[in-house]
């Protein structure tokens, strides 16, 4: 990504930067030729199937077998669990509910629209994300097979079979991956993190041993910032791991990321290294060694050498912001227990893992995704049954499915579904009718081709998130044109009526999430980046409440929301790159700014919630009632200074700011002067860590308070 952004710096040139942007998103890196590999088996399979024992639903199968996880085995049954469990409700729902409404054409109507709106709440609160998929994949085919005029016997067998092609998906894309696949030892988070700092260290080792920087080197570092973390972010969102674990690694991934970008931008850059810089690599090199060491030993991350203020001045570019990034990396987990800790299930002093996000109820935006979601699709079904058109139907599957990313949409992935459509549907699908199958007369032949369209889409899949979504398109598109019947499609105006279907759909998904509610990437990054601070100024008052598991459940949503809100900043981030305006230089210095931001409110949101304790009041974490108070008067200072920054951040004029660094004097004076009559090993323990992080959050937030 690093890289990446060097090129935009020169929109003179698009096409250079489009053929530059291409080879980076389609270069090969480790273990992609291998994932699409077991892609294309996997899709080929449950093809071959589905045609020789004439198994309805083979689109839909087959684009399973793409969209299952394939991080670890664990992960990898778990998904194909998720999938089939969840398509066996969605079944069932569709079943008891067409028994009440069928004979009913309003309450189906009715039931129609609040179908789709479960399914597009489902996609925004749901914790699984295939449990999301498998449910609006399966409501989006039941909707037009029950709006048939066929017997209700054949709608039963239908939806059974529906049922069936998902079994023999679940079951051979599981098969495949857990014959094929290299079992690692690991953790799905963790070892995607080590494997960027190893590559860091890799390139720290050239500088230290006054080598040139081999090509192999460079590639590898600039493949790991075109890959970018987003994977990694959407792991830890819908995962079970303890809350403070996610919070804790959603940082580290952040901050890695940056470093991973740094390194990318280095790399090309011709320098002399001197004496005292190869030593500074050297300590580089082993403080990154030592928390790659201890995070795959489920240890604390520390440094091996401490960082001074004489540290700062060199000749080389860029190796301050790494040092200072690798220091937070460890200041991410002071104060924590060992990773081991954390793991599944959630500790008891937070709320379990669940079905729906803990805000799934108080966060608004869950609800205005379902209705902009809800109408996009509702406006296609009332279009293409107004028109007594059922071919376009494939309009409200393309709605659902478009949705499971539309979540921080932005110009960017809209041009990504339309060239996927595009391509996929009458590039690909139409174009292979009219060229290549009439010379096709067995199903050998249609495998070939099928092999090579899943093999390309597979490629854009496994690209960055600015690119993963077109070979998405792109499968979805030839699927639905050439794998719904058991021959070869020679009508073309089937295959039109499905193409038009599809366009249908993102027109509409366009008109509402960006003309309707749309704004342009750049002004929504800012306008999330300054919800997140008003958040954390809410998070800094908590608990408001007496009662303690109303205030944990309340902080705990909160926290959750932040979270999210982390994740979009960085997606829309990178949108900004891809929406060209007239003051699209303003919006990249203003992308550079939140992007060096981010990381440091990452690190005051973990030691917040760290803070969070002592607040509480939890068993182990009692404070003295004076030091409680002057806690509560500094976290309320704490929100107001945050505020301001959000104030600034509207362009608000704010009012006078706060002088946080008097607040925490006298706390710090208070702490130590409050009990004196009490021994001082009562005190030891819960204060033990109290002040240091005080001090940590007054630092990171008059920083940013003095950047912003």
């Amino acid at each position: 990504m690093a890289s990446f952004a060097q090129t935009v710096s020169a929109p003179t040139r698009p096409w250079a930067w489009f053929r530059e942007f291409l080879k980076e998103e389609l270069a090969p890196y480790p273990g992609r030729a291998g994932i699409v590999a077991r892609m294309v088996m996997a899709a080929t399979l449950i093809m071959i199937i589905c045609m020789t024992f004439r198994i309805p639903y083979a689109w839909q199968a087959a684009v399973y077998a793409l969209l299952v996880s394939r991080e670890s085995p664990r992960a990898t049954l778990q998904s194909a669990a998720t999938l089939f469990a969840v398509t066996g409700i969605g079944a069932a729902y569709l079943l008891f509910c067409m028994r009440l409404f069928i004979n009913l054409p309003l309450l189906h109507f009715l039931w129609v629209l609040a179908t789709l709106f479960l399914g597009f709440y489902a996609i925004s609160a749901l914790t699984n994300y295939l449990a999301a998929v498998a449910f609006v994949n399966t409501i989006s085919a039941g909707i037009p097979l029950w709006d048939r005029h066929v017997s209700a016997e054949t709608n039963v067998e239908d939806t059974l079979w529906l049922c069936l092609a998902v079994l023999i998906a679940v079951a051979v894309t599981a098969g495949v991956e857990l014959a094929l696949v290299r079992i690692r030892t690991g953790d799905e988070i963790v070892l995607p993190i080590t494997e960027r700092l190893a590559g860091i260290e890799e390139l720290l080792d050239s500088y230290i041993a006054d080598r040139p920087l081999d090509q192999q080197t460079e590639k590898k570092i600039t493949g790991l910032a075109m890959r970018g973390a987003s994977r990694l972010r959407r792991l830890l969102r819908r995962s079970s791991y303890a809350p403070r674990y996610r919070e804790q690694m959603g940082a580290a991934v952040s901050l890695v990321g940056g470093l991973v970008d740094i390194a990318a931008n280095l790399a090309p850059l011709n320098f002399k290294v001197t004496g005292e810089d190869r030593l500074r690599f050297r300590r580089l090199a082993e403080n990154i060694a030592g928390i790659r060491a201890d995070l795959l030993g489920g240890k604390v991350p520390r440094l091996a050498h401490s960082y001074g203020e004489s540290e700062v001045a060199t000749a080389v570019p860029l190796l301050p912001e790494m040092e200072r990034t690798v220091r937070l990396i460890a200041e991410v987990f002071e104060g924590s227990q060992p990773l081991s800790a954390y793991a599944p299930p959630a500790s008891r002093d937070e709320p379990a893992s669940r079905l729906f996000l803990p805000d799934a109820l108080a966060n608004s935006e869950h609800l205005k995704f379902a209705l902009k979601g809800c109408l996009a699709a509702s406006l296609c079904y009332i279009l293409y049954n107004s028109l007594a058109w059922p071919g376009i139907s494939t309009a409200v599957t393309t709605c659902l499915l478009t949705a499971l990313s539309t979540i921080g949409a932005s110009r960017q992935k809209q041009l990504l579904r339309f060239a996927g459509a595009v391509f996929g549907g009458l590039v690909l699908a139409m174009g292979s009718q009219i060229f290549i199958l009439p010379l096709v007369d067995s199903i050998t032949g249609f495998t070939v081709l099928f092999i090579f369209v899943t093999g390309a889409a597979s490629w854009f899949m496994t690209s960055s998130p600015r690119l993963s979504y077109f070979g998405v398109q792109v499968a979805l598109a030839f699927y639905l044109v050439n794998v719904q019947e058991f021959a070869m499609q020679t009508s073309l105006e089937v295959a039109r009526d499905r193409v038009l279907g599809i366009l249908l759909g993102l027109v509409m998904m366009w008109l509402v999430f960006d003309r309707l509610w749309g704004a342009p990437a750049a002004v929504e990054m800012k306008r999330t980046f300054t919800s997140i601070l008003r958040s954390l100024a809410q998070l800094a008052r908590e608990p408001r409440s007496s009662d303690r598991k109303a205030a944990i459940e309340r902080t705990y949503s909160l926290r959750e929301t932040i979270n999210e809100t982390f994740d979009k900043v960085r997606a829309l981030a990178d949108s900004v790159l891809f929406e060209f305006r007239p003051s699209w230089q303003q919006d990249l210095a203003l992308r550079d700014r939140v992007r060096r931001w981010q990381p440091q409110l990452r690190l005051l949101f973990v030691t917040r919630i760290a803070l969070l304790k002592y607040r509480l009041q939890l068993p182990g974490f009692e404070l003295p009632e004076p030091v409680r108070l002057a806690q509560q008067e500094f976290d309320n200072r704490l929100a107001r200074t945050l505020d301001d920054m959000a104030d600034r951040m509207d362009d608000k004029r704010s009012e006078a700011r706060e002088n946080l660094q008097d607040s925490l004097e006298r706390l710090e004076q208070t702490t130590l002067t409050c009990c004196p009559e009490l021994p001082k090993e009562a005190l030891a323990t819960p204060l033990q860590t109290f002040l240091p992080l005080s001090r940590r959050i007054e630092s990171l937030a008059g920083a940013l308070d003095t950047e912003i």
